[in-house]
């Protein structure tokens, strides 16, 4: 089933937010389905970071609707999109350095039990492990152990820890930003190869990049986001890196005498 036959399982409609004077984005409709990986891509200052920090819950839009698996939902913070399963790798990894593995798939989250009912509990380091150890392995995830601190971590072992924590806790949409920024080649590869994962593991990726080789390499679908407007949509699999760099850039849409911008016949704006 194609993913134009499927329902969302995010679905964003007349997103706006303004900062100030800048209007950062203007009636942006997003849509992202499981078991497809989302490409975003355009322009600094064309909007994504301000769409994925809307999405993720830090920032909180203007106008608009917000839907998940079908139904409209209020997500005000963080903790809100990942009570929906919606969980965000930011490109600095937010990882500690000075503890291993395992202590950083569970920051935050960490298992205990009571020691002394009221005034002592203690982590529960076998089952942490026992986890640990269960989602790297399903991941196919290559590092030396998972008791390794991460300061010791390739760029693309760090990147990886920080997918498997996302994805240990029932999410259904993983957001990815700048997955393969700074990364060698076999670093990268290693990355594309765990997106591409997580989409045969029935999640919705989105992932937010600059590289369009990267894009279209892991991408099902392409979302164009230019000058704060969602600018155009394409299947990956039917277009190419040229005609995704006009619509970033606007050179492939003419201008008619009212001053709108023409749709391309390989691309489709989002209805409004």
């Amino acid at each position: 089933m194609s993913a134009t036959e499927r329902k969302p399982i995010l679905e964003m409609h007349g997103i706006s937010k303004r900062f100030g004077a800048v209007q950062a984005l203007s009636d942006v409709d997003f849509e992202v389905y499981l078991g497809e990986v989302l490409g975003l891509v355009g322009d600094n200052g064309a909007g994504k970071s301000t769409l994925i920090k809307i999405i993720s819950g830090a920032y909180h839009a203007d106008a608009g609707h917000y839907l998940f698996d079908g139904r409209e939902v209020a997500v005000n913070s963080p903790r809100d999109a990942t009570a929906l399963g919606i969980e965000t790798v930011y490109q600095d990894l937010a990882l500690c350095d000075n503890l291993d593995v395992v202590a950083n798939l569970y920051l935050g989250r960490e298992r205990t039990r009571t020691l002394i009912p009221g005034l002592v509990k203690i982590i529960e380091e076998i089952p942490m492990e026992q986890e640990a150890n269960r989602i790297v392995s399903e991941l196919h995830i290559r590092i030396p152990s998972i008791r390794s601190q991460v300061a010791s971590l390739s760029g693309g072992q760090r990147q990886s820890a920080a997918v498997s924590r996302a994805v240990m806790w029932n999410s259904k949409v993983v957001l990815l930003d700048e997955p393969t920024a700074a990364l060698g080649v076999e670093q990268t590869h290693q990355v594309k190869e765990l997106i591409r994962r997580l989409r045969d593991r029935g999640l919705g990726v989105v992932v937010i990049s600059h590289n369009l080789a990267d894009v279209f390499d892991v991408c099902d679908r392409i979302i164009v986001l230019r000058l704060g407007k969602r600018g155009a949509t394409f299947q990956t699999n039917t277009t190419n890196a040229e005609q995704v760099v006009a619509a970033i850039t606007g050179a492939e849409f003419g201008v008619t005498d009212n001053g709108k911008d023409k749709t391309p016949d390989n691309a489709s704006h989002s209805d409004r």
